[in-house]
């Protein structure tokens, strides 16, 4: 069992803003119900570009419901460039924490966010599988390419590859690619160490 926050267990037993707005402004959906987790954000604006309403649907585990139910009290009442500031780590830590490996469900709540806000500006969403996004897929049970794997680590100070399938899942089913992520991670610092 999970070792859980109150602030997590309330916003799991009680989650705010569930449901899904008529005629949004922004939709953002992110995640594969196959493959655990997914969650659709939507939002409506008001006349001064803040964002009035914001309601979410998830299919996942309690972090997943209680991060996406948290988000939408952190992002109501912003305008989409506060909004679009809010880190996973924000939600995190909004909900006193999360356990290590349930963080990916705070990293799917800022991905929803920011798929919103580019679906509201007229672009693709960024983490669409079949979308044009750069990168090769590592791993292949979750379909999580190096370009996102090197984004989760440099956001969250990541050095471990068991580090990363906490945060985006990769290398959590067959375990196959564990050994590229680490080798993913071992240039990306060493690269970092030597700029400074």
């Amino acid at each position: 069992m999970w070792n859980y926050t109150d602030k997590v267990m309330d916003h799991f037993m009680n989650p705010r803003n569930v449901g899904e707005i008529e005629d949004p402004d922004g939709t953002g959906e992110v995640g594969n119900a196959a493959c655990g987790d997914a969650l659709k954000l939507t939002f409506k604006l008001d006349k001064d570009g803040r964002i009035a309403d914001v309601k979410f649907k998830t299919f996942g585990c309690a972090s997943a419901i209680a991060s996406s139910s948290v988000l939408t009290e952190l992002i109501k009442g912003k305008t989409l460039e506060e909004a679009s500031k809010v880190t996973n780590q924000d939600i995190a830590a909004t909900l006193g924490g999360l356990p290590e490996a349930k963080m990916h469900c705070s990293v799917m709540g800022m991905e929803a966010l920011q798929a919103a806000i580019a679906n509201y500006k007229g672009e693709p969403n960024p983490f669409e599988k079949d979308s044009d996004h750069e990168g090769r897929i590592v791993c292949k049970c979750f379909g999580v390419t190096d370009v996102k794997i090197l984004k989760v680590a440099k956001e969250n100070n990541l050095h471990r590859a068991e580090e990363v399938t906490n945060y985006c899942k990769a290398g959590g089913a067959c375990g196959a690619c564990l050994g590229d992520i680490q080798h993913l991670l071992d240039d990306m610092w060493k690269l970092e160490a030597a700029k400074r």
